[in-house]
């Protein structure tokens, strides 16, 4: 993804420091909410969240141990502009450092986690977050720290408030809120409309399983399942249509919902009408899918499952050979039985 996407203004940058820097609309969505006087940015990398507290809040303090950073993030924050913030260069956990921020009203917290980790966990963020929560605990007792967003709530073992954000239908950035800033205790946040669902107050029905589809079917926002609210986005569908909504397991990666009425629901990324199910296990089925994605006046097909890389644009070539049709198709490849595969039509109607 381009700078252009990502920032309001090009950034000043190592090739790490773009990797990691937290994209415009989270930096500034993140800014509204923690918006108050005056606020610690520890960690602060080249900035790309410092600007955005600096434009909400009266004074930042943005402190980085790498100076090469902290130097792309004073380039960075003058290109908008800013002068309301105090850069310290150093080891946040060093008291020399701790000494230099004044009483705060929130401290905010980007730590460093390994690159690769086959499975997130809290404990690897550097610094951690009781060792940070203690270190300022003389400045202020509101804290905020962005965590991998992969970790499921059940895996983060403190008292806070657990933001799952997606930006663009992908999932994003996950922000841990202690104190005061603390509003519930989990919520899914769609970026860049800011569409958001909370967990609900009261134990609902279970959610109910099945492997048919009806006659519609929902894609989940991702910042929903991986906070754990698909049954409130169930409930919240049924209350609107007074219909049947039904949980539907593509593979290990993928949720749908399937539904007999239609309800448009902005924490579903994407909403189709359910064409067919197809079998999915040889160039004959292929061309099966192919023959029937004609009649059906289909011009694009979009693969969606676990396939080999090299095999993914052999078979895509395959059920799009000659479609001129107006229609956009998603094909979930749904693992069942026995290790087969059914391939399960759907026409996007809405996204």
């Amino acid at each position: 993804m381009s700078q252009k996407k990502i920032f309001e203004k090009k950034m000043s940058s190592d090739k790490d420091g773009l990797r990691f820097a937290t994209p415009e609309p989270v930096a500034k969505y993140r800014a509204a909410r923690l918006t108050c006087c005056t606020i610690a940015d520890i960690s602060c990398g080249i900035g790309g969240q410092t600007i955005y507290f600096a434009q909400r809040c009266k004074h930042v303090y943005a402190v980085e141990i790498d100076p090469l950073k902290l130097e792309y993030a004073k380039q960075n924050c003058a290109k908008h502009g800013l002068t309301n913030i105090t850069f310290i260069c150093g080891d946040a956990l060093d008291p020399a450092v701790i000494a230099q921020i004044p009483k705060v009203d929130i401290v905010f917290s980007d730590p460093a986690r390994p690159p690769e980790e086959e499975v997130r966990q809290v404990d690897s963020l550097r610094p951690g977050i009781p060792t940070v929560m203690e270190a300022y605990a003389e400045k202020t007792q509101n804290f905020a720290f962005e965590a991998p967003p992969q970790m499921p709530p059940e895996r983060i073992d403190f008292d806070c408030e657990k933001e799952y954000i997606s930006l663009n239908g992908q999932l994003n950035r996950l922000t841990l809120y202690f104190g005061r800033i603390k509003r519930y205790n989990r919520i899914a946040v769609s970026l860049p409309e800011g569409n958001a669902m909370i967990d609900a107050p009261v134990e609902l029905p279970p959610m109910v399983e099945t492997d048919k589809p009806m006659l519609f079917m929902f894609e989940p926002d991702l910042a929903v399942i991986a906070a754990g609210l698909l049954n409130e986005l169930v409930d919240d569908m049924i209350k609107a249509t007074v219909g049947h909504v039904r949980v539907m397991k593509i593979d290990k990666k993928r949720t749908l919902l399937t539904a007999d009425l239609l309800t448009v629901n902005p924490m579903n990324k994407n909403h189709f009408i359910a064409l067919r199910t197809m079998p999915f296990e040889t160039e004959n089925d292929y061309a099966e899918i192919n023959a029937f994605l004609k009649r059906s006046n289909v011009g694009k097909v979009t693969l969606r499952g676990s396939i080999d890389p090299k095999d993914y644009w052999g078979i895509r070539n395959q059920l799009e050979a000659g479609l001129d049709g107006a229609k956009k198709v998603h094909l979930f490849l749904r693992e069942i039985e026995s290790g087969r595969k059914e391939a399960i039509l759907c026409e996007l109607i809405y996204e």
